[in-house]
């Protein structure tokens, strides 16, 4: 890789940090050892300064922990899936659909932004630490949500749970990387976005219920004060993820090109045009949060107007995120083993079906909304945690973060996106037009991929690990190697000898 005798991983190196102390055992002058582990920041606590090492299984209980996390992180946001829309119309009386969509257009932007300084911001503080400020910064969002005297709350509260999104979501999908390695980043981004979807899709069921029995506010709000005490706390444990990257940089098995740019600004132009591949996944993912954002505001209206109730539409709401969430786990392992590609055009074209079902069934409404919920919440599945991970494959750890970030800007743009064009086209023309505007939108976003992306996603083997043999060839055989030119024998003259083979015994 370059890197000099035993150095410090420098602070654009994908978010190593700085202090964090990771230094790689003789990386890139050959005396990297044959397990290929660093070792972490002596800091005193347990484990500190113990050989690190790549993967699921070696990593488990502090991937387990990001989960949990993430969880919380889900939970959060999952408040305002069934009840802020109806208290938009219902408590503060707004009758213009862009203005009770505001809150989402707050909420894209603001977590779209920090998403993008996110990736930046690993270059100077450690993962950790953002995760911490994710979470400080949502402490106030449930108590707002339950009592907030005017609409104007509500989208200040959606500001702060943008900026907690941003940078609490975005350090636990980056740490799992760092754990996995590039050999499971699709079955670690499943787990984080499942993790995270499905507590989306269990809060919206829940606050469906409670706002049913027990009115619109405050009761439902108010179980957002666990998720954000629990996450809080276990953010205090998790531990930083430096090292790992550290190691990462020591085995890729390309170096950096020189004139290949690791910043904000040389990243954020690679992934939004310059690269053919990372530009298919972020039309990709923008659209379909697009779609999210739609029916986050759109399909509680919609299905209220056709005669369902607070506990139905509850169900819709959870129903979709619980799919997108469970169904990223095998979604997420297969995309390891076929390919990204596959699944990012089907999941988009499965996507587009769901809003065709949503109206033509609409003449019965639970039917339509629960179908439609189904295959957009499958379609999602396949497509989020491949998507991440095409990401992850095209851009080398040096500029992985950004990458992410700059990915996950122009995805979550979308929230705002969706609102902002559901909002115009259902004042100009009505909620079925909207529908049919965002199904036409997401199938062209699947051909477009369909002509983008391309695969990267077969890992290559790391230096040091052993390569496995043919059963045909013995283990103590020579490897083959080109013939040797010997110069010709003068005439006359004997052959030597042929030396004695000498045989290992068996």
């Amino acid at each position: 890789m370059g890197f000099a005798d035993d150095p410090l991983i420098p602070s654009d190196a994908e978010g190593a940090g700085r202090g964090d102390g990771v230094r790689l055992l003789g990386a890139g002058d050959g005396r990297v050892p044959a397990t290929d582990t660093v070792r972490g920041p002596r800091t005193g606590r347990p484990g500190a300064g113990a050989p690190v090492r790549l993967g699921l299984r070696a990593n488990w209980p502090q991937f387990t922990l990001l989960v949990v996390v993430n969880v919380c992180v889900g939970g959060l946001v999952g408040l305002e899936r069934t009840t802020v829309p109806l208290i938009g119309t219902r408590t503060f009386g707004l009758v213009d659909d862009l203005a009770v969509f505001s809150f989402i257009i707050a909420f894209g932007l603001t977590k779209a932004l920090t998403n993008l300084a996110a990736g930046a911001l690993t270059a100077r503080f450690r993962r950790k630490q953002l995760l911490l400020a994710g979470w400080l910064l949502g402490v106030p969002v449930p108590f707002v949500l339950a009592w907030a005297p005017s609409w104007g709350w509500i989208v200040a509260a959606n500001v702060l749970l943008g900026l907690n999104q941003g940078l609490a979501w975005s350090m636990t999908v980056n740490m799992k990387i760092d754990l996995v390695g590039p050999a499971r980043r699709g079955l670690a981004t499943g787990l984080n976005e499942a993790a995270g979807y499905t507590a989306v899709g269990v809060t919206a069921l829940l606050t469906g219920y409670l706002a049913t029995h027990y009115g619109l506010r405050p009761v439902p709000e108010l179980i957002g004060v666990v998720f954000v005490v629990a996450g809080l706390a276990l953010a205090l444990v998790v531990r930083d993820t430096a090292a790992h990257v550290a190691l990462e940089l020591a085995r890729h098995p390309e170096p950096l090109p020189g004139d290949e740019g690791t910043g904000l600004a040389a990243t954020f132009a690679r992934v939004s045009w310059r690269h053919r591949s990372l530009r298919g996944a972020s039309q990709a993912g923008l659209v379909n949060n697009l779609n999210d954002g739609l029916t986050w505001g759109v399909f509680p209206l919609l299905f209220t107007d056709h005669g369902l109730g607070l506990a139905a539409v509850g169900l819709i709401k959870g129903l979709y995120p619980i799919l997108w969430g469970l169904g990223q786990i095998p979604t997420g392992q297969l995309s390891d083993r076929i390919g990204r590609k596959p699944l990012i055009v089907t999941g988009m074209l499965v996507q587009a079906a769901g809003f065709v079902l949503a109206l033509a069934l609409l003449d019965t409404p639970l039917l339509a909304g629960v179908l439609s919920a189904v295959a957009l919440g499958i379609g999602t599945a396949m497509v989020y945690p491949a998507l991440i991970a095409s990401v992850s494959d095209h851009a080398h750890p040096a500029w992985r973060a950004n990458a992410l970030g700059t990915y996950r800007f122009w995805r979550d743009i979308g929230y705002a996106a969706g609102a902002l064009v559901a909002g115009v086209l259902a004042d100009a023309f009505g909620l079925r037009t909207t529908v049919v505007a965002a199904a036409a939108l997401t199938a062209a976003s699947g051909l477009l991929a369909a002509r983008w992306i391309t695969e990267r996603h077969a890992p290559r083997r790391p230096p040091g690990t052993a390569v496995r043999r043919p059963p045909s060839r013995r283990r103590d055989a020579p490897r083959p190697s080109a013939p040797a030119r010997t110069p010709a024998r003068p005439a006359g003259r004997a052959a030597a000898p042929a030396a004695p083979v000498r045989r290992r015994p068996r």
